[in-house]
């Protein structure tokens, strides 16, 4: 049963003990020990999310926690329990060969990430998922509806694709719609396409035909910034090159993923979320690992990653947004609502900057300890 239960500091604690405990200085433990709590402090406020064992519930070491501040109440995390969760950083989310533009919201995320976070939580010991669409042919067959809808489909009277809700895409694409594509007679996409203003061109929600053609559907040849062509492959699908990672987050998984100790790791999901139903690769990974904290970037932050952190909040998990390490096309009081829901309900708020004072901090901390 879930509990909320004043207690004195551990008499061990690096603060006030408990003959000297005041009503400020008390903390509580927030949820069912011994492995499924918080604990909180009233002064200085903190929540300490590294559940510390019962029943003194000693307080984290600074040389191996992570004291992160947050836009509500600074929080306290343990590196060996935390995984930093990228979800969809994939080419057809962000390749300026597919309309994307270099200075977008997408983009900006992947900066601050390749800048701040990947590097400071790979310091920390920090696990790296990579969470990304990736398809198979059961996963089609078995798509409802409604997921489908999100990326586009075509009519049976006039093969038009109709236009999806999903609300990534600048309108920047250019390409005949019949024939159908096929990888035979696959016109190029380039990195010059000029903005569609033919209202024939987009689908219903105002995105490009030429790409929202329906989960599993052909992109055709892509020409890339340097004039070389490669086969976009079928619309989010496994192994093709639209749901690889753009070059720059490619080689970052690659190094990490070779690592002796924590590589990164990358998961396929089939929804919006990651986390969805009773079981996914996912939810079973972080299981097996023990991993009880993420850490959520990507995009869109409003649809694939919104929906990951509130599967993983009413699965138990603790969720922070890094609110600088996600981005969007939908209006900016869309990235707004998540923020603010985030920070409020569903767990914390932080940046990047953030999480690399808070591991410099612990290291130092710790270089310290070993002087």
């Amino acid at each position: 049963m879930a509990t909320a239960q004043a207690i004195n500091p551990s008499p061990s604690a690096p603060w006030k003990d408990a003959d000297t405990a005041d009503s400020s200085s008390r903390r509580t433990v927030i949820g069912r020990p011994p492995d499924d709590h918080w604990m909180h402090s009233a002064e200085p406020p903190l929540f300490d999310l590294t559940r510390p064992a019962p029943p003194d519930y000693p307080i984290s070491s600074p040389s191996s926690s992570i004291t992160l501040r947050t836009s509500t109440t600074p929080i306290v995390i343990s590196p060996s329990l935390t995984a930093l969760v990228i979800i969809d950083m994939q080419n057809f989310f962000l390749s300026t060969a597919l309309g994307r533009p270099s200075d977008g919201a997408g983009n900006k995320a992947k900066n601050q990430l390749l800048r701040f976070a990947i590097p400071a939580a790979r310091a920390a010991g920090i696990r790296i998922v990579w969470l990304n669409w990736g398809l198979t042919e059961e996963d089609i067959a078995t798509m409802p509806p409604g997921t489908r809808r999100a990326f586009g489909f075509e009519t049976s009277l006039n093969r038009d694709a109709v236009k999806d809700a999903h609300g990534v895409n600048v309108a920047r694409a250019k390409r005949a719609l019949d024939p159908p594509q096929t990888r035979e007679n696959a016109s190029r996409t380039t990195a010059s396409m000029t903005k569609i203003d033919d209202p024939s061109q987009l689908t219903e929600n105002g995105k490009p035909v030429r790409l929202y053609r329906g989960l599993g559907s052909e992109i055709g040849l892509v020409e890339l910034s340097d004039g070389t062509t490669v086969d976009g492959g079928r619309l989010l699908m496994r192994d093709t090159w639209n749901a690889s990672l753009p070059p720059s987050l490619l080689g970052t998984y690659q190094s990490g993923a070779s690592l002796n100790q924590i590589p990164d790791v990358w998961i396929h999901k089939n929804r919006m979320s990651g986390l969805w139903g009773a079981s996914t690769p996912a939810t079973d990974f972080f299981g097996k690992e023990g991993i009880r904290t993420l850490l959520f970037a990507g995009v869109n932050t409003d649809q694939c990653v919104s929906g990951s952190l509130q599967d993983a909040y009413s699965k138990g998990f603790d969720c922070v947004l890094l609110k600088d390490a996600c981005g969007t096309t939908s209006p900016n009081f869309a990235q707004e609502c998540i923020e603010y829901n985030s920070a409020k309900t569903w767990g914390f708020v932080t940046d990047c900057e953030a999480l690399e004072a808070g591991i410099a901090n612990m290291k130092d901390k710790s270089k310290l300890e070993q002087a």
